[in-house]
């Protein structure tokens, strides 16, 4: 399964491609995918919004759904979608409906 993440061109913030067709900035509801025709696409829809100054940084990546959660498998994805490792005080960890991300 995969999800299309990228970074908002105004202002850094990780961003998700969510199944409602927004860039959503928690990882929450984003639209996954499990073929090749769905991953493709994911990469047009990224590579507009890239052509359109929206976003950059746009990745295809790799996710597991336990529990109903979804989980980034790669350890750089987990941080990015839950904030730095240094401060929980920032970042979207210190958002009050902040997953477990």
């Amino acid at each position: 399964m995969k999800i299309l993440t990228a970074n908002r061109l105004i202002d850094g913030e990780a961003v998700w491609f969510s199944a409602a067709s927004t860039w959503a900035e928690t990882i929450d509801g984003a639209d996954i995918v499990s073929d090749k025709l769905g991953e493709a696409r994911l990469e047009a829809i990224g590579k507009a919004a890239h052509d359109n100054n929206e976003v950059v940084d746009v990745n295809l990546i790799d996710v597991a759904v336990v529990g109903g959660v979804i989980q980034p498998l790669r350890l750089r994805e987990v941080i990015r979608a839950a904030g730095p490792t240094n401060r929980l005080d920032l970042g979207k960890q210190a958002r009050p409906a902040a997953g477990a991300a």
